[in-house]
């Protein structure tokens, strides 16, 4: 076992480098942030509504939900590094099919379909369990930094997709962001991602994750339940706020690039909440860390009910659900770990994160529809404020971590 607690991160440097940057090029971050940044232009030139838009966000997230568990079984089959280099190699291709999309939205939402069936492997579930492999010791610390990924795009994409728009059109925006995932995340990944080196210790807990229960195991436990329901509320809040925030900004005033300006403030606040998240619940029980994270955009909420928002209560807006967005992504990935142990993890993890993809897509949808016939978002708010404080509290009824015995 190495002397000291930070030696993985010297073993394992450049395999978390390839995790952080195919998260944050995958098929998860990518499409969430652009949709925000892309409904305007599109709507405006299909003149659809804008849940309808927003629904190829659930085409895609119901087709990725599908996807997911037999990805999470293959990955245990036959490994990470086959997996998520197929995958973003292929993802990039249906999202590329974006561009060429008629004013049709049969043809729309089969493209989005497409782009979830073959990017299902380029989201976390490959990478986070790369992650757990290489750092047994300071798990939620290495996969705070590998799911920072997620909160660099949500920085960088919305300003970059605005400016491409407005220079290019909607339509060569999309070939640009396509072609990202193949040019940075998938040399990285052929270069770098490795199964884990046998010489690395393992600390006493580290060795009970290594067995595991099994996914129908793990579904006779309530723990198992409390966990996929709060990951549903929590995630519909986040899809809700997230996605229509920009939206939400223009109606009440703002320009199309201070709003994405703005929404930025959610990427910056996703890798801070989700660095400072990681690093205490490798020391602290994790649900009753992350209780005010995922309460508090209940306040943002409010904020954005307000007739008139300031350019301040926007950023407060939008840091609120960055962090609470960040704080889900880890505690997703390190409780089902932590609960359930490793040996079966790709297929345990694989339906959670499959409840927060469906989530999250379906709530813009459901936000979208709301302002189509209600002409605001307000009537959907306070449910979403209620989804975030329920979720949270959810949380504490998990109980203590499971002891080695309990994990064979």
């Amino acid at each position: 076992m190495t002397n000291s607690r930070y030696q993985e991160f010297a073993v394992g440097k450049t395999v978390l480098l390839a995790c952080t940057v195919g998260i944050a090029l995958g098929a998860s971050p990518v499409p969430f942030n652009m949709v925000g940044t892309f409904t305007l232009p599109i709507t405006s030139e299909f003149g659809w509504g804008r849940g309808d838009m927003q629904l190829a966000l659930f085409c895609f997230t119901l087709a990725a939900v599908a996807t997911i568990p037999f990805i999470g079984a293959l990955m245990d089959r036959i490994g990470v590094r086959q997996v998520a280099i197929g995958a973003t190699a292929a993802y990039t291709g249906a999202l590329a099919l974006m561009a060429l999309a008629p004013n049709n939205l049969f043809v729309f939402y089969a493209i989005w379909v497409l782009i979830g069936i073959v990017g299902a492997g380029s989201t976390p579930i490959s990478w986070t369990r790369a992650i757990n492999d290489w750092f047994p010791v300071n798990r939620g610390l290495a996969l705070a930094i590998a799911l920072m990924g997620t909160g660099l795009t949500a920085a960088f994409l919305p300003s970059l997709a605005a400016w491409l728009i407005a220079e290019f059109g909607w339509r060569k925006a999309v070939l640009a962001i396509a072609a990202m995932p193949v040019l940075i995340a998938l040399p990285l990944a052929w270069r770098y991602l490795k199964s884990a080196p046998t010489h690395i210790g393992l600390a006493p807990h580290a060795q009970a994750l290594a067995g595991g229960v099994t996914l129908g195991q793990a579904a006779r436990q309530w723990r198992f339940w409390a966990m996929m329901l709060s990951i549903l509320l929590v995630a519909l809040g986040i899809g809700g706020l997230f996605i229509n925030f920009q939206p939400m900004l223009i109606d009440k005033g703002f320009d199309p690039k201070a709003a994405a300006q703005v929404a930025g403030a959610i990427g910056i606040s996703i890798i801070v909440g989700r660095l400072v998240t990681g690093w205490l619940i490798d020391r602290f029980w994790a649900p009753g860390i992350t209780l005010p994270l995922l309460a508090l955009p209940a306040l943002a909420a409010w904020l954005l009910m307000q007739d008139h928002i300031t350019t301040t209560q926007a950023l407060i807006a939008a840091a609120l659900v960055g962090a609470a967005a960040g704080a889900e992504s880890d505690l997703l990935a390190f409780l089902a770990a932590r609960y359930f142990g490793l040996k079966h993890y790709g297929r345990i993890y694989g339906v959670q994160y499959a409840a927060f993809g469906l989530a999250s897509g379906l709530a813009p949808f459901l936000a979208g529809k709301v302002f189509d016939h209600y002409g605001s978002y307000n009537p959907a708010l306070p449910w979403i404020a209620g989804f975030f404080v329920v979720g949270a509290l959810l949380l504490l009824t998990m109980g203590r971590y499971p002891e080695k015995d309990e994990l064979r």
